[in-house]
């Protein structure tokens, strides 16, 4: 077996109708150093790689986990198992079939890495609602892949986690419509994102991490007069978070506070790291300050995963004009991961 310092890794690559393909291929090609098995339609990825220029000797056709362990520094790994689709595949037009195939590609990537063959599962971006159509069980329950990875390796509490140059950020709450955020928030949710929130700074070489926790309501509640979430569960969870972590770490702990001031002081260097209440209260503030680059882990499954923090993009897909910086992004850094 490789060394988990040099184990290629997993790219599920998205919806075939969406920019995945692409930028997988564009960002497995300009990163030779990191050893990539592409785990999609074959038959399109090597169209594509002759639309992008990519040498197709450089393309490896892998049948079975040896192989992925064998591959060679240069060469771009495709997984023979890998569901194949009818054609045609029409770029910016999303199919059921099309559906099916990226959750399967994103159990047979993750399967990868289980068994140890690749050091990390990279995902590429993928049509929620197409999934979501399908006929199985797993396909009906999908609302993301953080929610999916969890159920498939019977993971504890995982938080989803943001990455870019200017802010690292987690969630304490992910894929719920607003109504349900309130009564979906715990004491365990925000200490659990605390926790593995710091965990991934200190992997990050941030030995001695400071960390601002927002509020959910408006101006962290005003002291009550606009909501009491951050007085009963935040404040407790913050309490919590810092017994457990005492022993081990240096933490400098502030909130809760208004989100706005929390990701402004963030994003100026004042804090290492955010922890936020829901998707979109951190996510805005990501994309705004990071698009591109924007890296989503998720934190306290038993294997490492990273995606690309963008979307399936379907105008680009058809226009083949995508950027593949937040692929490389995501490569570089399940690549880091990996070799802990």
């Amino acid at each position: 077996m490789a060394s988990k310092h040099n184990r290629a890794l997993a790219v599920s690559v998205g919806c075939p109708a969406g920019i995945g393909p692409q930028v997988a291929l564009q960002a497995a090609a300009s990163r030779p150093q990191t050893r990539c098995v592409l785990v999609g339609d074959n038959a399109l990825l090597r169209q594509l790689a002759g639309q992008l220029n990519i040498d197709p000797a450089r393309l490896v056709t892998l049948p079975n986990a040896a192989a992925v362990r064998a591959i060679k520094r240069g060469q771009i790994g495709l997984w023979q198992q890998a569901a194949a689709l009818p054609r045609p595949i029409r770029p910016g037009h999303p199919t059921r079939a099309g559906g099916a195939a990226q959750l399967r590609w994103i159990d047979q990537a993750c399967s990868l890495v289980e068994d140890k063959s690749c050091g990390a599962l990279v995902t590429g971006p993928v049509s929620k609602e197409m999934i979501a159509r399908g006929k199985s069980t797993a396909a009906r329950r999908f609302r993301g892949h953080t929610e999916h990875l969890a159920r498939r390796l019977d993971a504890g509490p995982v938080v989803m986690a943001f990455c870019s140059r200017k802010l690292t950020v987690s969630l304490a709450t992910t894929h719920l419509p607003l109504r349900k955020v309130a009564r979906s928030l715990t004491q365990q949710a925000v200490t659990n994102a605390i926790v593995q929130l710091v965990r991934l700074l200190q992997r990050r070489g941030h030995h001695a991490p400071s960390v601002v926790v927002t509020g959910l309501n408006p101006h962290a509640g005003e002291g009550g007069l606009l909501g009491s979430e951050e007085d009963t569960i935040i404040t407790p969870a913050m309490r919590r978070a810092r017994a457990l972590l005492r022993r081990h770490t240096t933490l400098t702990l502030s909130g809760p506070w208004g989100a706005e001031s929390a990701f402004r002081c963030a994003a100026a260097g004042r804090f290492h790291g955010v922890v936020a209440m829901y998707h979109d209260q951190a996510t805005i503030a990501c994309k705004l300050l990071g698009f591109g680059e924007m890296v989503n882990v998720t934190l306290g499954l038993p294997i490492v995963r990273v995606s690309v923090d963008h979307g399936t993009a379907y105008d680009r897909a058809a226009s083949g004009d995508a950027s593949a910086r937040g692929m490389q992004a995501a490569l570089k850094l399940g690549h880091q991961l990996a070799a802990e």
